[in-house]
């Protein structure tokens, strides 16, 4: 597919003229930073001034009637060579209301989700929490209190401890699509961005329809070793814990994913 840039009826550049187009919705520790970093090299792409604007996942920017959506668009600076508008802020795919928001904002958006395997994601995201000192107990017991948590509150969130949570992924998704159409989604496997990043930004650019991405490297964003490695008791639990899930997913999205199930 080619794009002749002149063609393409330019975005406004005016802060009140313009709605976001596109947003990288989920999920946290999935390769999000990675991808975002990868967009804003795209001449045609204007992302936000920072990853992760927390706008819709915000309940104080929705406690008035009318929503200050100028306090969204501030983040962007679109130039006339943009022809989409994007930002990545992970939560949104979890957080309860924000999808609803967000297609209240623009019912047209594209939303971009990367999914990892949820076990691996859990863990990751239980490290990042312990090295912020954010989280002090053990994953084991986290995961345990958390599940607790879970099982006592019918919509129990937390920000921090959702070490499972998050990896509910077709839940997450089926909620999307009760406002948004399947065609309005890129789902991404974590893997393939990490292995095969121009065939992903291919897929990416005919789904934002620009042009096509230069020839990019992966690139290692927040990876790092982790102090401690996954027990085998630990790995057993979120088998146990995920294997209906993983199911369910192989179902929803026509996926092979029987490694996850072995993690």
């Amino acid at each position: 597919m080619s794009f002749v840039s002149n063609t393409i009826k330019p975005i406004f550049t005016k802060k009140s003229e313009f709605n976001v187009s596109f947003i990288i919705c989920g999920t946290q520790k999935g390769g999000t930073t990675a991808l975002d970093y990868y967009l804003r090299a795209h001449h045609e792409i204007c992302m936000a001034n920072k990853k992760e604007l927390h706008f819709f996942d915000d309940d104080q920017n929705f406690k008035l009637k009318k929503v200050k959506y100028t306090n969204y668009h501030k983040n962007f600076s679109p130039k006339k060579n943009h022809r989409v508008i994007g930002e990545a802020t992970p939560i949104y795919m979890y957080w309860e209301n924000s999808i609803k928001r967000i297609h209240k904002y623009n019912p047209k958006m594209k939303l971009i989700i990367i999914l990892r395997n949820p076990i691996k994601r859990a863990f990751s995201h239980w490290n990042m929490e312990t090295e912020k000192n954010k989280e002090h107990l053990n994953f084991k017991k986290a995961l345990e209190l958390e599940l607790s948590n879970l099982k006592s509150k019918k919509l129990y969130q937390d920000r921090v401890r959702s070490y499972l949570a998050r990896g509910l992924y077709s839940n997450q998704i089926k909620q999307i699509l009760k406002l948004f159409k399947m065609d309005q989604l890129l789902i991404i496997q974590n893997e393939k961005l990490r292995n095969f990043p121009n065939e992903v930004m291919a897929q990416i650019s005919t789904f934002l329809s620009i042009a096509p991405f230069k020839k990019i490297e992966h690139k290692n964003i927040h990876s790092r070793k982790y102090k401690i490695e996954l027990t085998k008791n630990e790995i057993q639990f979120l088998q146990d814990f995920y294997s209906t899930e993983i199911s369910i997913l192989e179902e929803l999205l026509g996926w092979d994913l029987e490694r996850w199930k072995t993690n």
